[in-house]
């Protein structure tokens, strides 16, 4: 979809004088919005994450919501009025490309389906805009990594929105554990226990409804018919997270946030040494794609990083219906064999006893008995933090850092192309297989007892061994024999008007 002429000339010539801007320091940028200016921001994207964007924006002092940006005009206008009716008058765009040539905006938020992400962050740093990204801040390894480089390019305040960071009860508990306090970190676990509800088998392409610009929607991923028919997020919305073109699953999904966490535990920068995943969209059968019920272990050289996730109930027939894996409606799936009792959040193990993290703001401290031994209490105050170095340039204060965003998107794609390379193995090869990593072992056997409460057989319907992958983690490959088809999973095609650039 091309831009009009004037603006398509504005827009690139002021991404290229951004472009070679890099030598300005904070101090110069931060004089673009003066101490005592309103911040002048837009939200890209207004259904699910985005609606918490524009609600935490318009508590802010000094922030002005000026534009709101959305490819399907009926959401984009039913958004408009919502806020008008709070007395905020926004310009409305479907073009994310029009509104970055706007001269009136400051910043821009973007909460798009997953595809859509580092392209979008990049074309706004390049735009000389400061960003807030949701998570996973990529759709692939690459342009997360060149993602990273436009914002270190730019000189701009790019966060991603893994806003467990910005709890204070959190950042207590980490610098507490990590101060030695339980002894040895020996695992650092992430849980996702939602009940996930098949969107739908089709057998013919579902019709877009036509207030969606099917073309803007789909951006750099091809531009293919949707086949989905969720009755309540209909052929587009939200259940995209279930289609590898577009989502990462839930471990790109709720995963981000579980698996930044324990890492943020771990103290490690990067990514692991290997990673394999052990899981199946399992228990129905549907047009998503990604994992329903999946294991992903990490190997780091502190302790292993173990993941799970868990979509359906905890036994077959329980369970209220949530909707088609609709945000809104996705109870957690209590009575199951979890792990200490949590459904979705972090276990931290220690040789001297455990952190258990409750919500997203606060965690507990047990020792080896279970006795209580500290709380970490917190709140959520990402966005303020955001809008805060936007003020003062200091992007060291950043609680969601892009690169920390990137290195824990990248665990997810990690995870996802290992199951993508692999292959269904029956249930005793993969004990078999596994059977020496006691970790492993016994977060399998839970995960094989979970799937049998939900009369899945895996003799029938067997689970995927994913690819075992070595990890150059200096150039963030994999390496070995096995290595090519993975790397091949490292980066996308992207369609013309649509290529995220190579800037690393």
């Amino acid at each position: 979809m091309s831009l009009p002429t004037l603006t398509r000339r504005h827009f690139l010539r002021h991404t290229a004088l951004l472009t070679t801007a890099t030598a300005l320091t904070a101090r110069s940028w931060g004089q673009v919005v003066g101490a005592q200016s309103d911040i002048r921001v837009a939200v890209v994207g207004l259904n699910g994450r985005g609606k918490n964007h524009l609600s935490s924006l318009s508590k802010i002092k000094g922030v002005r919501i000026v534009a709101v940006c959305d490819a399907d005009t009926a959401v984009l206008e039913r958004t408009a009025a919502n806020l008008a009716k709070e007395g905020i008058t926004v310009k409305k765009f479907t073009d994310v490309r029009q509104l970055l040539a706007s001269p009136d905006l400051d910043a821009i938020t973007i909460a798009t389906p997953n595809h859509w992400h580092s392209l979008m962050g990049i074309w706004a740093l390049q735009a000389g805009k400061d960003i807030y990204i949701e998570k996973p801040v990529s759709h692939n390894v690459w342009e997360g990594r060149q993602l990273v480089a436009a914002a270190q390019k730019t000189g701009r305040v790019a966060q991603a929105g893994t806003q467990i960071r910005s709890g204070a009860g959190l950042r207590e508990a980490v610098a507490w554990t990590q101060a030695g306090h339980l002894g040895k970190i020996t695992a650092a676990r992430g849980f996702c226990y939602k009940r996930r509800d098949s969107i739908g088998l089709t057998s013919a392409p579902t019709p877009v409804p036509a207030t969606i610009n099917y073309d803007l929607w789909s951006g750099p991923a091809p531009l293919v018919p949707p086949h989905r028919n969720s009755s309540k997020n209909g052929p587009v919305h939200y259940d995209w997270h279930w289609i590898y073109l577009y989502g990462n699953g839930d471990v790109g999904n709720q995963g981000i946030h579980q698996m930044d966490v324990a890492r943020w535990f771990l103290g490690e920068p990067g990514l692991p040494r290997h990673t394999l995943s052990i899981g199946g969209r399992l228990g129905y059968r549907d047009d998503g794609d990604t994992p329903n019920t999946q294991v992903v272990i990490h190997d780091y050289a502190t302790a292993p990083l173990i993941f799970e996730v868990r979509g359906l109930p905890s036994k077959s027939g329980t369970g209220a219906p949530t909707g088609a894996g609709s945000e809104a409606g996705s109870a957690k799936t209590s009575g199951m064999d979890n792990y200490r009792g949590v459904d979705v959040g972090n276990v931290i193990d220690c040789e001297g006893g455990s952190i258990v993290t409750h919500g997203y703001f606060a965690a507990t401290a047990y020792d080896k008995a279970g006795k209580v031994v500290k709380e970490f209490k917190g709140s959520d105050r990402h966005m303020q933090n955001f809008i805060d170095v936007v003020r003062s340039r200091k992007t060291a204060d950043l609680y969601g850092p892009i690169l920390e965003g990137h290195v824990s998107s990248a665990l997810c794609h990690l995870g996802n192309i290992s199951h993508q390379t692999g292959r269904t193995a029956p249930a005793a090869e993969i004990a078999a297989k596994i059977k020496s990593d006691a970790p492993l072992a016994e977060v399998y056997g839970r995960m094989a007892e979970h799937l049998a409460a939900n009369q899945v057989d895996l003799a029938k319907t067997p689970a995927t061994l994913g690819l075992p992958l070595a990890v150059d983690v200096a150039h963030e490959r994999f390496t070995g024999e096995t290595a090519a088809a993975a790397n091949a999973l490292l980066k996308r095609d992207y369609r013309a008007g649509f290529v995220v650039p190579q800037l690393a």
